[in-house]
């Protein structure tokens, strides 16, 4: 197997890696003897910006450096800022695909991979939003900034090593409500 970064194909015949054992995490796929890639689907980053560009929150699940993430934080709010309204909230982005939902101020972007469901996507970003309306009782920009370790403790109930772990609201709810009973 030959270790080689970006390539996100579908293999035409699965069963041709039946004996490859073990997947590497990340943007790195094993490309098998065969040639067929095996793909590694999964959420590259979250970002949650208010319309100023100033990051609330940013939880990476791809190694970057500290300036590529500033770089990608830039980039991806410039992205969404000044896209139209009327156009659909998926936006290609370098190699991958951006997933947005703007929400009062703040915008809530998901970079996920260019084959992945836009649609199941936009779906966990409103899951999260009310996830947090709940647990804070009307959330706003200030709980983000104020309580950032408690939503990234709910993001890590959500979604963990970039794939979506957790998409029930209530089971979700009361692990958190039995996290804040143990404080």
């Amino acid at each position: 197997a030959i270790l080689q970064r970006g390539l996100f194909c579908l293999p035409d015949d699965p069963t041709k890696n039946s004996n490859l054992k073990s997947i590497v995490s990340f943007s790195i796929s094993l490309i098998h003897s065969s040639g067929y890639p095996l793909i590694i689907a999964m959420i590259r980053f979250i970002l949650l910006q208010n319309r100023q560009g100033k990051t609330r929150l940013a939880k990476y699940y791809i190694p970057l450096e500290d300036s590529e993430k500033h770089k990608l934080e830039y980039e991806v709010h410039r992205l969404v800022v000044n896209r139209d309204p009327k156009f659909t909230n998926f936006v290609e982005f370098r190699t991958h695909k951006v997933i947005y939902r703007r929400y009062a101020g703040l915008f809530f972007s998901m970079c996920v991979d260019m084959t992945d469901n836009e649609l199941a996507y936009l779906e966990s970003i409103h899951l999260f939003v009310e996830i947090l309306d709940h647990f804070f009782s009307n959330v706003c920009e200030l709980d983000l900034v104020f309580n950032f370790h408690k939503v990234y403790l709910i993001l890590d109930e959500f979604i963990l090593a970039g794939e979506l772990q957790e998409t029930s609201k209530k089971a979700i709810i009361e692990r958190m409500a039995e996290l804040e009973r143990q404080e």
